[in-house]
């Protein structure tokens, strides 16, 4: 298993996550659409040559966006994360993942 995380503003919050979940992803044994999520304040710099989807070359943005963590069986985890850059608006998507371990 990965644990797969990201960040997103509001307005795309179910529609990114509804993404991951129809590939598999955030399913824990007989239950699906599976996440953990909390709102935080995001901070980044557009720079010459970026394409921004929210703020402006050169000008530092902050905004309210989710993180939310989800599961995602080994198998699932590249084609998880594709559907997650396809769905989510940013130019650079921020995200991590990081294999669990099973004890």
């Amino acid at each position: 298993m990965y644990k797969l995380a990201f960040y997103v503003p509001q307005e795309n919050l179910e529609a990114v996550k509804q993404a991951l979940f129809a590939t598999g992803a955030g399913r824990i044994g007989d239950y699906d659409s599976c996440c953990w999520q909390v709102k935080g304040v995001g901070q980044f710099r557009p720079l010459s040559g970026s394409n921004p989807h929210i703020g402006s070359q050169h000008l530092l943005e902050q905004l309210e966006e989710w993180k939310v963590e989800l599961v995602c069986e080994d198998h699932l985890i590249r084609v998880a994360v594709r559907a997650l850059k396809q769905a989510h608006p940013y130019e650079e998507v921020a995200y991590e993942v990081w294999p669990l371990s099973d004890l």
